[in-house]
């Protein structure tokens, strides 16, 4: 968020830090899903059930030194505005963030339905991820490889920032968000890691169908596979 300068109180400061530290625990509930943004303030929060979801690029480093600054900026448009048009296709989404190169979004998630809804989601990233490499490869671009990160849990969801500024963000804070990343960032680590990484908990709540799709991976203590969209793949087939 863009900021300009304003002079540091010290004494506001102290104020600031004591009305939040003697706020009464009461202010945080826990929700089965995610309240509006609305109802949060700088005293309250909320502990959620809910999903994350994390793409990320695999060695971005070497891709950054092979490309120029224009093909790079090229194929970070391309792969990030199109992984937000798949995330914002379930209507489950909440809040999508992106930090250098990886994208995430929370999910309310209070269903089991809603969790397969998001694997289904996850698959098309996946295919979203090959129809940009075909494209990528007509250029003579680098074909991206990325690791998928699903995850179910409880969340701390609150208002941070400095209050009165105008510059404030929903923070999601707790093992849900750590753990997406966690297993996203072995989303094709090694030979032996598939591309899609998910939490034991997200997996018992997949259908039978779905859980056939994903094994256990031991050495990351968590589920993985290569799970595409069909219909996205039909394009994939006739274009490769």
């Amino acid at each position: 968020m863009e900021a300009t300068y304003s002079f540091y109180d010290f004494n506001k400061s102290i104020d600031r830090i004591s009305e939040i530290l003697n706020a009464s625990d009461s202010l945080y509930e826990e929700k089965d899903y995610i309240p509006s943004r609305d109802l949060l303030t700088f005293s309250n929060g909320f502990y959620v059930n809910c999903s994350a979801l994390f793409v990320d690029i695999r060695g971005s480093k070497l891709l950054n030194e092979k490309h120029r600054k224009p093909t790079l900026a090229k194929i970070y448009k391309t792969y990030i505005s199109e992984i937000i048009a798949v995330l914002r296709g379930n209507q489950t989404v909440h809040e999508i963030f992106i930090e250098g190169d990886c994208v995430w979004a929370i999910f309310n998630t209070p269903n089991k339905s809603d969790v397969n809804h998001l694997f289904e989601t996850a698959a098309c990233v996946s295919s979203l991820i090959e129809i940009l490499n075909i494209k990528y490869c007509r250029k003579s671009y680098s074909a991206l490889t990325v690791g998928i990160g699903l995850s179910y849990g409880q969340s701390l969801y609150i208002k941070s920032g400095y209050k009165g500024s105008g510059i404030n963000e929903a923070v999601w804070i707790g093992k849900l968000v750590s753990e997406a990343a966690k297993i996203c960032s072995y989303g094709n680590k090694t030979y032996d890691d598939k591309e899609m990484m998910v939490s034991d908990i997200f997996y018992n709540n997949l259908s039978d169908d779905y859980k056939k799709m994903l094994s256990k991976n031991y050495n990351r203590s968590c589920y993985h596979g290569k799970v595409i969209n069909l219909t996205m793949n039909e394009w994939v087939k006739k274009n490769s």
